[in-house]
C-alpha cells in the first residue's frame, strides 16, 4: 500500500520536520525528567518515527525510505528517497554546527594553564581505549573485523576510534552539585576532556583518510596523490598548516569586526561562512573529515573569548532549536535497525560498552595516581572521564559513512553508541557520587563555584540544551547533565 504524501517536496519534507521537532522535544524532555542525555530521547524518538520498530514488526511507519517502501518491507505515510534527502542534508548541517560550536567553546588559553597532568589524561583517555576496542574486536571476525585483510583492521581501528569520546558534561553537573568543580582534581577533568576530544578528532582524520586512501580510483592526478597513503598524510598535515596559516588572518578579521561591530548579527553570519568553508576545504580538497574543518573553524574563533561567546550564542539557538534535533533523530531513522542484531552483535556491543568504560577509568585513573593523587581521588578522575555523549555519536556516523568505501563500518553498530551513552550516562553520576561519599556542598559555593570563566568554560562543554539556548551559555544539554 502506497500512502500519498511524498516527504521530499517542499511541503512534505516541512511536515517531516514538523514530526520530528514535536517528537524529539518530547522525548528529550521524558529524558531529561529522569536524569539521562536529551539526545538520547531524540535518537529514540527517531526510531519510534522510523521504519526500525514500527515498519520492521507492524509494516507500517510515519517516515519510511522509497527502496523499502517498493521493496514491500513497509508502507510509510512519508516517503523520502533512499540516499541523499532533505534530511541528510539537515543532519550533515547539523553535525558541522555541533562541532564548531564545540570548537567554539574550546578556550586555548586555560587549556595551557592546565600543565601536563590535564594532556596526559587525555592521551590515555584516548589511546587505552582505542586500544581495548581494537583488541575486543579481534576474535569477531564474522562481524568484520580482525586482521585478515586491511579492512578488517580499519573497521576494528574504527570501534577504538569510537570509544576514545568523552563527555564530561554529566561530570560537571555532579562536580557543581558537590562543590567540587573549581578543585584542582575537578578542573584537570574539565580540561582533560577538552584535550581528549581535540585529539579523538585528529585520530578519527588520521584514521579515515588512511582507509579512504587506495579506494578511490580517479584518472584525475591529485585524487589519485589523494589516495595513496603516502599522500593521505601529506595532505593531512598540509590541512592542518593551512588551518592555522588561515586561521590567523581569520581570527584578526573578525577581532576587528567584533571591535568595529560589536554584538552585530554579521559576525555570526560571517563565522557560519568560515565554518562550512573550513569543512568543504577539509573533505574536498585535503581529504580530512569535514567534522575536523567544522571544529577547527570554530577553535580559530574561540581565540577572542568575548567574540566566541557572542557567536556561539547565536549559533547554538538555530543549530538546538532545529538541526541537531534533526541529525540525532535521522540517526533513529536511518541508522538503526533491530533486523539484523543477531545474539553476536549484542555480546560485542555488550563487552566494547564495559571495555570502553573500564578503558577511560583505568587508562585516565593511572595517570592521576601517577601524579600523585591518592586512590579515591584518581578513580575520581577516571570517573569523570567514562562519560560518553553525542561526540561519540557523530564519531560513529563519520565511520558507518559509504565514503569509506569497503572499510565503513555496519550502520547496525551505532546500537553499541547508543548503549555506551545510555549506561555510562547512568554508571558516571551514580560512581561519583558514590566516590565522594555523602559529602555536601559548602554553602560558600551555593552559586555554582568559580569565576564566570571557569564556569563558562565547563558549561561549554554540554552540546544539546533544553531551555537554555538563548541564555549566556546556551550549550547546557540533556537534562541536569549536558553532553559533550
Amino acid at each position: 500500500m502506497t500512502l500519498p504524501f511524498e516527504g521530499n517536496s517542499a511541503l512534505g519534507f516541512v511536515a517531516v520536520l514538523a514530526i520530528i521537532l514535536f517528537s524529539t522535544k518530547f522525548l528529550g524532555l521524558v529524558f531529561r525528567h529522569f536524569g539521562l542525555p536529551q539526545v538520547l530521547g531524540f535518537i529514540i524518538a527517531g526510531i519510534l518515527i522510523g521504519p526500525a520498530v514500527f515498519g520492521e514488526f507492524a509494516h507500517v511507519s510515519l517516515i519510511g525510505f522509497e527502496d523499502a517502501q517498493e521493496a514491500g518491507k513497509y508502507s510509510a505515510l512519508f516517503v523520502l528517497p533512499t540516499g541523499g534527502n532533505g534530511l541528510s542534508i539537515f543532519s550533515k548541517i547539523g553535525v558541522l554546527l555541533l562541532m564548531f560550536s564545540t570548537g567554539l567553546e574550546t578556550n586555548l588559553k586555560e587549556l595551557k594553564n592546565t600543565g601536563l597532568t590535564a594532556l596526559l589524561v587525555a592521551l590515555s583517555g584516548v589511546f587505552v581505549p582505542l586500544l581495548f576496542g581494537f583488541l575486543i574486536s579481534l576474535p569477531f571476525g564474522e562481524l568484520g573485523f580482525g586482521l585478515a585483510s586491511r579492512d578488517d583492521i580499519f573497521r576494528s581501528l574504527f570501534v577504538g576510534v569510537i570509544l576514545t569520546a568523552t563527555s564530561v558534561a554529566i561530570t560537571v553537573s555532579v562536580l557543581k552539585e558537590l562543590g567540587k568543580i573549581n578543585t584542582k582534581l575537578g578542573t584537570t577533568i574539565v580540561s582533560a576532556a577538552i584535550i581528549d576530544d581535540v585529539i579523538g578528532i585528529v585520530l578519527l582524520s588520521v584514521i579515515t583518510g588512511m582507509a579512504k586512501s587506495g579506494a578511490v580510483e580517479s584518472d584525475n592526478p591529485f585524487e589519485a596523490f589523494k589516495a595513496t597513503p603516502y599522500g593521505t598524510i601529506i595532505m593531512i598535515v598540509c590541512f592542518f598548516i593551512f588551518a592555522v596559516a588561515a586561521g590567523w588572518v581569520v581570527s584578526k578579521c573578525f577581532k576587528w569586526m567584533d571591535k568595529r561591530w560589536p554584538t552585530h548579527h554579521r559576525i555570526p553570519i560571517f563565522s557560519l561562512a568560515v565554518c562550512f568553508g573550513y569543512s568543504w576545504l577539509a573533505e574536498h580538497i585535503f581529504g580530512v573529515a569535514d567534522i575536523t574543518g567544522a571544529f577547527l573553524a570554530g577553535v580559530v574563533l574561540s581565540t577572542d573569548i568575548r567574540e566566541s561567546k557572542y557567536i556561539d550564542s547565536q549559533i547554538e539557538v538555530d543549530t538546538y532549536t532545529v538541526f541537531a534535533p534533526v541529525f540525532f533523530a535521522n540517526i533513529g531513522i536511518s541508522s538503526i535497525s533491530f533486523s539484523g542484531l543477531d545474539y553476536k552483535i549484542l555480546l560485542f556491543a555488550v563487552l566494547a560498552v564495559i571495555l570502553g568504560i573500564i578503558g577511560k577509568i583505568v587508562g585516565c585513573g593511572g595517570v592521576f595516581k601517577a601524579f600523585g593523587y591518592n586512590l579515591r581521588e584518581s578513580a575520581i578522575g577516571g570517573t569523570g572521564m567514562a562519560a560518553r555523549g553525542e561526540v561519540a555519536l557523530i564519531v560513529t556516523a563519520v565511520v558507518t559513512d559509504a565514503g569509506l568505501g569497503s572499510a565503513q563500518l555496519d550502520p547496525k553498530f551505532m546500537f553499541m553508541t547508543v548503549l555506551l551513552i545510555l549506561v555510562s550516562s547512568i554508571l558516571t553520576p551514580i560512581l561519583l557520587k558514590v566516590l565522594y561519599g555523602k559529602e555536601k556542598k559548602p554553602p560558600e559555593e551555593s552559586g555554582g563555584g568559580g569565576t564566570e570563566e571557569s564556569a563558562d568554560t565547563v558549561l561549554a562543554e554540554s552540546a544539546v540544551s533544553e531551555d537554555n539556548a538563548v541564555s549566556e551559555n546556551p550549550v547546557v544539554s540533556d537534562s541536569s547533565a549536558p553532553t559533550q
